[in-house]
């Protein structure tokens, strides 16, 4: 696959991840993003050895839209520091079931992983282990269709956890079109399971307004790199032996797992040169297809 490279310089660069497509290696043993990432910098760099690559913000493999990966060791650490005092806005486009009543909210809860679930939960405040969770949003659209009503949210994230977005919007009563983990598609909320109340949507959103918007639901911890110390992943193409090719699978016939989430805006201070960096893309997917059909003005 040709990555989709909307940004690049020598200390990083963003590209677009594809629906299905897992961030890094990981147990579905599919051709993802920073093999891929990897394999094009070995073939453009024209130099005999695996180039360092770090994914800074994660997308879960049934969203996609804008990810950002750093070239270097220093780089990696100097976002890393940036994502962690919430210096890097991250914003995102979501398509959830029902009808938001308010034009503009926060959403604040505490999360707990459950690992070999791999969900996140709403517990109470003070539960060993939780994490707490941020989120503002604001009301984009408001759309009848024949699969029932649909908000179109922008969403703001103040802290990334664990499919956070997701968790808190089905929490909150909105799950996400098409998410079979924590949509009514599960059989079970895992937003839900726990019987927390609560889900506090005080105040408003607490970012860039309506002109765009980019995570999914993204981990904001550090990077996660695969660098020069990582080793190979099995055979590639063009002789790069970390890289998505033999060993692989693509998606073949299977149908792609897709969610109403886009990761559609990225805006930070470059950590070496001082400019705004600002990345967008409008989003993709059937769920922003069902509201263009709905709503061709919009």
């Amino acid at each position: 696959m040709k990555p989709e490279i909307i940004y690049e310089d020598e200390y990083m660069l963003a590209a677009i991840k594809p629906y299905g497509v897992p961030a890094q290696a990981d147990h579905s043993n599919r051709e993802d993003m920073l093999s891929i990432l990897k394999n094009d910098l070995y073939d453009r760099s024209g130099k005999d050895e695996e180039p360092y690559l770090a994914v800074i913000n994660r997308l879960d493999r049934p969203v996609s839209g804008i990810m950002l990966f750093a070239k270097s060791e220093e780089a990696a650490a100097k976002l890393s520091d940036l994502l962690q005092d919430r210096k890097i806005e991250k914003s995102y486009q979501a398509v959830v079931r029902g009808e938001v009543p308010e034009d503009e909210g926060t959403l604040t809860d505490w999360l707990l992983f459950d690992k070999k679930e791999n969900v996140s939960r709403v517990v109470p405040e003070g539960t060993k282990g939780a994490k707490k969770a941020e989120l503002s949003y604001e009301v984009l659209d408001i759309l009848d269709t024949d699969e029932g009503t649909f908000t179109y949210l922008l969403v703001h994230l103040m802290t990334g956890r664990h499919h956070q977005i997701r968790c808190q919007l089905a929490h909150a009563g909105y799950p996400i079109r098409g998410d079979v983990k924590y949509g009514p598609e599960a059989g079970k909320n895992a937003g839900k399971t726990d019987g927390s109340q609560g889900v506090g949507k005080t105040g408003g959103p607490q970012s860039a307004g309506k002109s765009g918007g980019p995570q999914g639901a993204g981990k904001s911890g550090g990077p996660q790199s695969a660098g020069k110390s990582g080793g190979p992943q099995g055979a590639g193409k063009s002789g790069s032996p970390w890289a998505a090719g033999k060993g692989r699978r693509k998606n073949g016939g299977r149908k792609t797992p897709e969610i109403g989430l886009y990761s559609t805006r990225i805006v930070f201070t470059h950590p070496y040169t001082g400019e705004e960096v600002f990345l967008h893309r409008e989003p993709e997917g059937s769920s922003f297809e069902l509201l263009d059909a709905e709503d061709p003005d919009w």
